[in-house]
């Protein structure tokens, strides 16, 4: 017999990973009622830093603050702009964010693209501005 930290028994730890099959399978919550599932992140949550060691200051840390943005600019017009608005030149992107009612740091940020590029999804955008300085 085991003699161990585990407060659990082994025919409990059984009946645990049974009722944790179908999640683990899935990737989605199991559970039937709404109410036992986790609340979605909102919009004004606090997000926590990046994980990892932060660069001393400097040219690393500015880069690592410009990807930062990027990445976060990325994830912002990738909620906003469905797959139906693309493929859009910056006139078009400007008036379905402002049409989806997206913040003013978005629209400003589609106001900053080359009048003349298409793009074909949220990438292509942060890769333009990128490449303008905008960011």
């Amino acid at each position: 017999m085991e003699r161990g930290s585990n407060p659990v028994s082994r025919r409990k730890d059984d009946e645990m990973k049974h009722e944790l099959q179908g999640y683990l399978r899935s990737g989605q919550h199991t559970h039937a009622e709404d109410a036992v599932d986790p609340e979605p992140e909102a919009d004004d949550d606090i997000r926590p830093a990046p994980s990892g060691p932060v660069p001393p200051p400097g040219p690393e840390r500015e880069q690592a603050e410009r990807e930062a943005a990027a990445h976060e600019l990325h994830l912002e017009m990738a909620r906003h702009l469905d797959r139906t608005v693309f493929p859009a030149d910056r006139d078009t992107l400007v008036r379905a964010l402002r049409d989806r009612q997206a913040p003013d740091a978005l629209v400003e940020a589609a106001e900053a693209l080359p009048e003349k590029g298409m793009y074909h999804n949220a990438h292509e955008i942060v890769v333009a501005l990128r490449d303008r300085s905008a960011l």
